[in-house]
């Protein structure tokens, strides 16, 4: 059976793209990374990527901050297509997604959020779980639509929240949470017969 070919974007320094290919290297992810996308040039993610002789693609955003200009992402599109990507993930990706990739690749784009969905959407949320007294929280693995982490969720992993944490501890047992759901929910798209 042919491996599920995979495109990574993400804006940032790329620990769950590490998880996901560490899982693809040691067997445990039958998958591919065919290309890893980022909108901000120095990103550690395209390091990464460059280390692991994976084709690393920066692609300017334009003028806006919270989403990508048209042509921009159009780009993205081309690139995905060029390399035959079935599956989209987002890896700390920072930018909304709007039509053309969600028409190019419907229901075929999945994110991670650091909470439990629908709680805490947006920026940071760990430190809005703390900040309403939660006493968990953990993330989520969804499908991107055009909401703020607004789309159907796919699994969810929950972290407790001790009285002690502070933000960065909390955030870092969220984030192992994150490195083990997210390839095991990659893994079921690759055994999905098409």
């Amino acid at each position: 059976m042919a491996k599920l070919r995979l495109g990574i974007l993400g804006s940032g320094k790329g620990s769950n793209f590490r998880a996901i290919a560490d899982a693809i290297a040691v067997g445990a992810l039958d998958a591919e990374v065919r290309i890893v996308i980022s909108d901000v040039e120095t990103a550690g993610i395209l390091a990464l990527a460059r280390e692991r002789h994976l084709r690393a693609e920066y692609v300017a955003p334009g003028k806006f901050k919270t989403r990508l200009e048209p042509e921009a992402e159009a780009c993205i599109v081309e690139l995905l297509r060029e390399v035959e990507v079935e599956l989209v993930v987002l890896a700390g990706w920072m930018r909304m997604i709007k039509a053309p990739l969600l028409e190019a690749f419907p229901r075929k784009i999945i994110n991670i959020h650091p909470s439990l969905l629908p709680a805490f959407p947006g920026l940071e949320a760990w430190k809005q779980a703390l900040a309403a007294g939660a006493h968990e929280t953990g993330c989520t693995v969804h499908y991107v639509d055009t909401g703020m982490d607004t789309g159907d969720v796919i699994a969810q992993s929950r972290v407790p929240i001790f009285p002690s944490d502070t933000p960065e501890e909390l955030h870092a047992r969220i984030q192992n949470a994150e490195h083990e759901l997210y390839p095991a929910v990659i893994g079921e798209f690759a055994r999905r017969p098409e």
